[in-house]
């Protein structure tokens, strides 16, 4: 089914501009959850070796400056928004402003390939709740599907793994692993969705088209308890044990679970695992996200056209084929214990 819409929303997590930002941010984050403010310390301080700064703002500010060019030059001519979940520009204020200018039916794209609770549901809730914080219940808001097996996300993917491997010396190829690696989730919310099966689907999809080297998913930037089980094993983990066990002399890291450079990536990888790759003397050269590679912002268009075309193609790679439209309510569940 077709429809018309009057604008573009790009939703996403946000993140601190300045040091003062840092722990008002993290506690609109970790609001409600029960995370140890010694825990909240250790965070801020992984922001304060980055001036305090998150660099996915002005990453999503460049995604959106493409994807204004894209649609002046090919259509549909609509207007783009920007709302986060945790910092400014937040949901409800851009809601707000969109109401005000008369949008009544927008489409919005969320800044994550993978459906899971955190990556996806939990947008649509935010979404809902920033429509009733602003007095705009009729504003109409429709999620693009998620885009893990687009050739416009993955093929920029590709480039970004044969890049990586170019740095490779041609005589260490046979003792290079490739490593993805995606942000961890709570074992009981993975049950309830396809996260997994869809990394593992991208991570094939790449590969096979990359080279014949060995890979291995893994995940980072858990944040939970000791005590509940997340999805493993954890990268800094898997390299100590990649390196106990077989003769690996070099590794690339590919964040397939991301679609841009943002904090998780230049603390947990480009900082963590860097320092764990030069304690074991391994060589580790990391993969370069899809950012506004124009492979990805075309895709987005493609998305948009899907929901506005009738002759919209929906295109996708591997097994899985593209993903519904509209999620079923009982879609990517929390994994919380209910009451």
């Amino acid at each position: 089914m077709t429809h018309n819409y009057d604008a573009v929303l790009i939703v996403s997590f946000g993140g601190p501009e300045r040091p003062e930002d840092v722990m008002p941010f993290l506690e609109n984050v970790l609001r409600g959850k029960n995370v140890p403010r010694e825990r909240m310390l250790e965070v801020a301080q992984h922001y304060d070796r980055f001036g305090g700064v998150s660099p996915i703002n002005q990453q999503n500010r460049e995604l959106i400056a493409a994807l204004e060019k894209e649609l002046a030059e090919k259509g549909p001519q609509l207007p783009v928004y920007w709302g986060n979940r945790n910092w400014h520009p937040l949901l409800p204020d851009t809601i707000g402003q969109m109401h005000s200018q008369g949008v009544r039916r927008a489409v919005a794209l969320v800044s994550s390939a993978y459906s899971s609770y955190s990556s996806c549901r939990q947008y649509l809730e935010d979404i809902q709740r920033a429509r009733v914080a602003a007095g705009a219940e009729t504003l109409q808001v429709d999620k693009l599907r998620v885009f893990f097996n687009h050739p416009g996300f993955v093929e920029p993917m590709v480039e970004g793994v044969r890049s990586a491997l170019n740095e490779i010396p041609t005589g260490r190829l046979t003792t290079t692993q490739i490593i993805y690696t995606a942000h961890s989730i709570p074992e009981a919310m993975a049950r309830g969705c396809q996260y997994a099966a869809q990394l593992m689907e991208t991570c094939h999809c790449v590969s096979k088209s990359v080279s014949e080297l060995s890979w291995k998913l893994v995940f980072q930037s858990r944040s939970g308890p000791p005590s509940q089980p997340w999805l493993g094993p954890d990268i800094c983990d898997y390299l100590r044990e990649l390196h106990g066990t077989q003769r690996v002399t070099d590794v690339v890291v590919v964040p397939i679970g991301f679609v841009s450079d943002h904090l998780e990536i230049l603390f947990d990888l480009d900082t963590e695992a860097r320092e764990v790759c030069e304690e074991l003397g391994l060589n580790m050269v990391r993969a370069k996200t899809v950012g506004t590679d124009p492979k990805f912002i075309s895709m987005i268009r493609e998305l948009i056209l899907e929901r506005t075309d009738d002759d919209g193609a929906r295109r996708s790679v591997g097994a899985l084929g593209p993903s519904h439209d509209l999620c079923p309510e009982n879609c990517c569940p929390s994994g919380r214990p209910t009451a």
